[in-house]
C-alpha cells in the first residue's frame, strides 16, 4: 500500500479527536483521522440517553478529578462552553437546558455528530474508519504509524483513544499501551460515574426494591452530591451515585442524607408533636417512597408510633436518616461506566498544546489523560477544550 502523508494524524473519531482535527484543519493542516471502530462518536451517540450532554454552562475546574487539578485551567478558559455553543446554534440545533447548566439536544446526538463531521469536511479533514493500527514507529522525519488500510506518515500525532469505559462501544486500553512505548506513565485507571454494588445485609434488605428511586445527599471522602438515587436489582445507581462513584473506593465510608435539606432529628421532633399517634413508618412514607419506608422500619428503625420515641432513640433514628452507612461492595465496571479515572500521568504534558514533554509532536487529548469531570456534560467540555488546545497548535 501507498504511503499517506499528512501534517496530523488523529487516532480516535470521538469527541475531543474530531474537535482537535477540526480546530488544526481551519487553520490549513492537512489533516486525517483513523479510528478502528466501524463508525464516528459512537459513545457521543449512546450518550444522554441518545440525545448528547454536550456541555455545561457552569464548568470550572473544580468539577474535574485529576492527580493534577491545575492541569485542566489553561484548556478549560481558552475554550469554553460558550464556544461551543456557539457551533451547536450555527448549525441550528436545538438544545435547552436540563438542570445545572447542563445542556442537551432537543431532538438527538446524531445531530452533534453531524456538525462534528460537516466541520471536518469544511475544514478538509479525511476520516477513515474500520482503520486499525498495527504499530507506530518516531523517527526524526516524525511517526510513521503503520494501519490495517495503509502507512501513514505525519508531522504530528495526536492520541484520542479515550478510555476503558463501555467496550461495547469499542472503548479499548490502546491509548494507554501507546503512551507507555513512548515512555509515558500511566496512572492507575478505574472506572468512574458508575453504578456502585451492593452485598451481604444491604443487598438482601434492598434488592427487591429496584427500581425506586428518591433524592439523597451521597457523601464520601468530603465530597457531597444531592441529587436521584435509584436502587437496582444489584445496588444503586442514579446521579447522585454516579457522581459520589467516583471518589469512592472499596472499603471508604459511604452516607446517604435521605432527608436532603432537612434535619432529620427535628423532623421527627415536629412529628411527635403534631401526630404523636400515628407510626413512624405512616410519617416516613409521606416523604420517602412509601416500599422504602417500610423496608427501614422493618430492619433499620423502630416500628412504632412516634410518641414512644424517647428522646435517645429519635435522635438515634434522625441520624440514621441522615447519615445512613451504605457499605458498597463494588462498581458495575466498565461495562457501565461513563468514563475512566486515571490514565497518563499530565506531569509529562503541556497543560496549554497538550503535547508530550517526552516526543515532540506527540499530543495526548480527552478521556486517555488523568482527567475526568463529574457527570452532566462536563467531559465532553474537557474533550472540546483539550482537543482545541492540541488543534491550535499542531
Amino acid at each position: 500500500m501507498s504511503t499517506i502523508r499528512c501534517d496530523v494524524l488523529v487516532i480516535g473519531a470521538g469527541a475531543a479527536g474530531l474537535m482537535t482535527a477540526i480546530t488544526a484543519g481551519q487553520r490549513g493542516r492537512h489533516v486525517h483521522v483513523i479510528d478502528h471502530a466501524n463508525k464516528v462518536g459512537k459513545k457521543i451517540l449512546m450518550s444522554g440517553g441518545g440525545r448528547c450532554n454536550f456541555t455545561n454552562t457552569g464548568t470550572t475546574p473544580a468539577n474535574f478529578v485529576s492527580a493534577n487539578p491545575h492541569f485542566c485551567k489553561s484548556a478549560l478558559a481558552r475554550y469554553s462552553p460558550w464556544h461551543f455553543i456557539e457551533m451547536v446554534d450555527k448549525h441550528g440545533i436545538a438544545h435547552h437546558e436540563k438542570e445545572l447548566g447542563q445542556l442537551f439536544c432537543d431532538i438527538s446526538s446524531k445531530q452533534i455528530v453531524k456538525m462534528l463531521v460537516d466541520e471536518c469536511q469544511a475544514a478538509g479533514v479525511q476520516i477513515r474508519t474500520d482503520c486499525s493500527v498495527q504499530r507506530i514507529e518516531h523517527g526524526s522525519d516524525g511517526f510513521r504509524v503503520h494501519t490495517g488500510q495503509g502507512l501513514f506518515h505525519c508531522a504530528s500525532l495526536v492520541v484520542a483513544t479515550g478510555g476503558l469505559s463501555i467496550p461495547s462501544m469499542g472503548a479499548t486500553g490502546f491509548g494507554y499501551e501507546l503512551a507507555r512505548q513512548f515512555g509515558h506513565q500511566v496512572l492507575p485507571t478505574r472506572a468512574g460515574l458508575v453504578p456502585l454494588t451492593l452485598s451481604g445485609t444491604h443487598q438482601e434488605r434492598l434488592a427487591d426494591l429496584s427500581g425506586v428511586a428518591l433524592p439523597v445527599e451521597a457523601r464520601c471522602n468530603g465530597k457531597r452530591f444531592q441529587n436521584f438515587m435509584l436502587l437496582t436489582h444489584r445496588g444503586v445507581s442514579g446521579p447522585a451515585i454516579l457522581q459520589i462513584s467516583s471518589f469512592w473506593q472499596p472499603g471508604d465510608a459511604l452516607e446517604l442524607d435521605l432527608l436532603p435539606g432537612q434535619d432529620a432529628t427535628e423532623w421527627l421532633r415536629q412529628m411527635k408533636r403534631d401526630r404523636p399517634a400515628a407510626g413512624l413508618r405512616t410519617v416516613l412514607a409521606e416523604v420517602l417512597p412509601k416500599r422504602l419506608a417500610q423496608r427501614l422500619c422493618e430492619h433499620w428503625l423502630p416500628d412504632r408510633p412516634v410518641r414512644q420515641l424517647d428522646e435517645p432513640v429519635l435522635r438515634q433514628a434522625g441520624q440514621l436518616l441522615g447519615a445512613f452507612p451504605l457499605v458498597a461492595s463494588g462498581t458495575e465496571g466498565y461495562r457501565t461506566a461513563e468514563v475512566t479515572l486515571g490514565g497518563v500521568d499530565t506531569a509529562e504534558v503541556s497543560s496549554a498544546t497538550m503535547e508530550s514533554k517526552r516526543v515532540p509532536g506527540l499530543h495526548f487529548v480527552g478521556e486517555v489523560l488523568d482527567v475526568t469531570g463529574w457527570l452532566g456534560g462536563y467531559n465532553f467540555q474537557w474533550a472540546w477544550a483539550s482537543g482545541h488546545a492540541a488543534g491550535s497548535v499542531v
